[in-house]
């Protein structure tokens, strides 16, 4: 079975000490994510890791070697003590018509705006997305996501754990099932209290992040 929802893209692993959690995930899992390379004027970095296909984890975490950003840093990073899976991620065919239809059944996913980081090779890749700021609180409604033809991360030969189950749970399932379907891709949800769950399959058996 495809465990990989609808055009998946990547799943966000938030954390306020990126290198603690970086190393966390390896030795948990035997795998070490790669470095992907920092945001400028946002105060982040990140590490990546293959689920397959063309999805990836993204630990995101604060950068030590830039300044203090104007502005939060995203994905509500500045508020965690501890690192959470915070929301993924889909890339659709036509990001502005995924975003018109959308808007055509009631849901607003947010302002598109454009982004860029430099791999630690020197590669520049240029993205376009909807901002997570302004997305569905849960974070289990993904943003958008558009690499404006960089080549895509998972491009890059990294490091891999295979997908075997992404999930969430919510108070409201119907509800967040309801825009999930909206943006075209969809998420097995259960009634609970809210969780996002990503399992993968690694040297050391499946492990989950929540």
């Amino acid at each position: 079975m495809n465990a990989h929802p609808g055009s998946l893209d990547h799943v966000v692993l938030a954390t306020p000490d990126l290198e603690a959690t970086v190393a966390d995930f390896a030795r948990r899992t035997g795998v070490r994510p790669a470095p992907g390379g920092a945001h400028p004027d946002r105060g982040t970095r990140n590490y990546l890791v293959s689920l397959g296909g063309s999805g990836y984890l993204e630990i995101i975490g604060p950068d030590a070697d830039q300044p203090e950003p104007p502005r939060p840093r995203p994905f509500g990073i500045d508020r965690l003590t501890g690192p959470r899976m915070v929301t993924w991620a889909i890339s659709p065919p036509d990001l502005d018509r995924a975003v018109a239809d959308a808007h055509a059944v009631g849901y607003d996913p947010g302002p598109v705006l454009p982004m860029s980081r430099r791999r630690p090779d020197g590669t520049l890749l240029t993205w376009r997305l909807t901002s997570f700021d302004t997305a569905h609180p849960s974070g289990l409604v993904p943003f958008l996501i558009d690499w404006t033809g960089s080549a895509h991360p998972t491009q890059a030969g990294l490091p891999q754990t295979p997908l075997l189950d992404l999930s969430a749970r919510t108070p409201d399932p119907d509800g967040v099932r309801a825009l999930i379907l909206a943006l075209g891709t969809s998420l097995p949800l259960s009634s609970g209290p809210l969780r996002l769950s990503l399992t993968v399959d690694t040297p050391r058996g499946p492990v989950t992040f929540t």
